[in-house]
């Protein structure tokens, strides 16, 4: 197989009027072009799509989600799947090592292009390249981008560990706060430092910086998710994601109720306190019993306050669409600009009404989105280009 340069490296195009057949409002941003090399199932793809929306249909295993995969990797975390960097290489005897996902987007100041991929001989990283150079920082990317998605896997959020519920607020909050995800990092590694320390009997003075570090950020981490949760609530109360069910949410977490009664500064003095009075407690559990690694996101339904974990999984389904989408209209209000809203398999657990509702909601919002499901027939009511995809071929319907 012959050696090729990684498309996202490539140099940026002369910016031109795009001759697609879309029709988006000023403030969508939507993709243009979609390349992708040795990624997942595609050896080699570049893909024009015809309208905002776009419907993916085919069998089990022919792609569908590597492909909207690939479109979530365009903004910074590991994407839809959660997977290891290592593990989207295409596989074979002809694969590389490396695979590579590049994008044309059109959005409010006109066209720019985004790519990122493996760094040869470094499988667990990737790099980003913005107009053709490379940003200061990750959180370039995501000021031009923001990408919002449900997966079936999501479906199991409400019953799912609190671990499960906040990583998906934490989702929620790096589409809109790039920054979180550094807090929610130098916590994590200043925690992990002071456990390490915890067991080697270390210098007090020591253990006093590390817990400074995770007071601050765990301060800061928490602040940003409590005022996520206030914006989406107020956004959903406003009728942003009808008639999907109304939900509430919640954060349970000590630090967030300190918060609500205290000045930040405060609640960074009283954790630090924590911290060092819990040191014998910590050592013998083998980890920090205070932090926002603590914290559970709450969701109940707004009309009778019942958890939703208690509700239909058509219910649960129905909720969790309606903070997708309320999320969505979230982002396009402050930021200006609407996300990229992916959708995998959207439609199963929901009735008519709310398939109805859904393809309503997203012809209203103004999104652009690309959704995907096992069959064509049920999308007939949606406004979209619809394609099939088999072998990795994507052909128009």
């Amino acid at each position: 197989m012959t050696a090729r340069p990684p498309l996202w490296c490539a140099t940026r195009t002369t910016p031109r009027r795009s001759t697609s057949s879309c029709r988006c409002g000023s403030d969508t941003t939507h993709l243009t072009r979609l390349t992708l090399t040795d990624f997942r199932s595609y050896p080699a793809l570049r893909f024009t799509p015809a309208a905002r929306i776009c419907v993916f249909a085919g069998p089990n295993g022919a792609g569908k989600t590597n492909l909207l995969e690939a479109a979530s990797l365009l903004v910074p975390g590991r994407g839809l799947r959660g997977a290891k960097f290592s593990e989207l290489a295409r596989r074979g005897p002809d694969a590389s090592a490396t695979w590579a996902v590049a994008a044309q987007l059109s959005g409010p100041g006109g066209l720019f292009e985004i790519g990122t991929g493996a760094v040869e001989g470094a499988p667990e990283r990737r790099v980003f390249m913005l107009d053709g150079a490379k940003p200061r920082s990750q959180s370039e990317i995501a000021e031009r981008l923001a990408a919002v998605w449900l997966t079936p896997q999501m479906d199991r959020l409400f019953t799912d560990t609190a671990s499960g519920r906040r990583k998906f607020l934490d989702r929620l909050v790096i589409a809109l706060e790039p920054h979180h995800a550094r807090e929610i990092a130098a916590f994590e590694s200043a925690a992990a430092q002071r456990n390490r320390l915890l067991a080697e009997n270390p210098d007090p003075l020591w253990l006093d910086g590390l817990e400074d570090s995770c007071a601050r950020h765990a301060v800061a981490a928490t602040a940003t998710r409590a005022a996520l949760i206030a914006q989406l609530n107020a956004t959903l109360a406003s009728g942003a994601a009808a008639p999907f069910p109304l939900v509430r949410l919640g954060l349970n977490c000590a630090i967030a109720e300190k918060l609500r009664a205290a000045p930040a500064v405060e609640v960074e003095d009283a954790l630090r306190a924590a911290y060092k009075s819990a040191r014998a407690q910590d050592t013998a559990q083998r980890g920090a019993s205070l932090g926002p690694q603590k914290a559970d996101l709450l969701i109940t339904d707004a009309a009778t306050a019942r958890p939703a974990a208690l509700s239909s999984t058509g219910q649960q389904k129905s909720m969790l669409i309606g903070i997708v989408l309320g999320h969505a209209a979230l982002i396009a209000a402050t930021r200006g600009a609407a996300p990229l809203l992916l959708l995998d398999e959207p439609l199963v657990h929901l009735d008519a009404a709310h398939r109805a509702a859904l393809f309503a909601a997203l012809t209203t919002l103004n999104l652009a989105a690309w959704i995907t499901g096992t069959d064509i027939e049920p999308f007939a009511g949606l406004q979209a280009a619809c394609y099939r995809i088999h072998e990795g071929v994507i052909a128009p319907l």
